[in-house]
């Protein structure tokens, strides 16, 4: 049976981890589960303008966002949502069968899964990220 391209890259990042690399698997795990969630383009803009603006204040705009950091939960507040929340953990859970065998990842998955606001969190870090890259 071939393997899905989620799978092999999940598998990739767990053999990353047990060569000693530090990896956000959090990052991948919301960017993939959140695939689903449905955002307005003008929404989100504004609300990620806002978010780099927070960043700006702090310093450099150009480090990496942490789900605990200002403009990352400013950002995740902003687009909060329950149907949002709730598709990004329907998307989550839909990766439970392709991090079986895999531990490292399967536990923060399922860190993330039975934390709704830090995994909406992560999920704002992606969105904060993509539009640090796209600036």
């Amino acid at each position: 049976m071939d393997e899905s391209p989620e799978r092999a890259f999940l598998a990739s990042l767990e053999a990353r981890l047990a060569a000693g690399e530090q990896v956000e698997i959090e990052v991948a795990l919301a960017l993939l589960g959140g695939q689903a969630v449905e955002l307005d383009d003008d929404e989100l803009r504004g609300a990620s303008r806002r978010a780099v603006q927070l960043l700006a204040a702090e310093g450099d705009p150009r480090r990496e966002p942490e789900p605990e950091g200002r403009a990352v939960t400013a950002l995740a507040a902003d687009l909060a949502s329950p149907t949002r929340k709730a598709a990004l953990g329907h998307g989550l859970d839909s990766l439970r069968g392709a991090t079986e065998s895999l531990p490292e990842v399967s536990s923060r998955l399922e860190l993330l899964a039975a934390d709704q606001d830090l995994a909406w969190r992560w999920f704002a870090c992606t969105l904060l990220a993509d539009e640090l890259l796209g600036e």
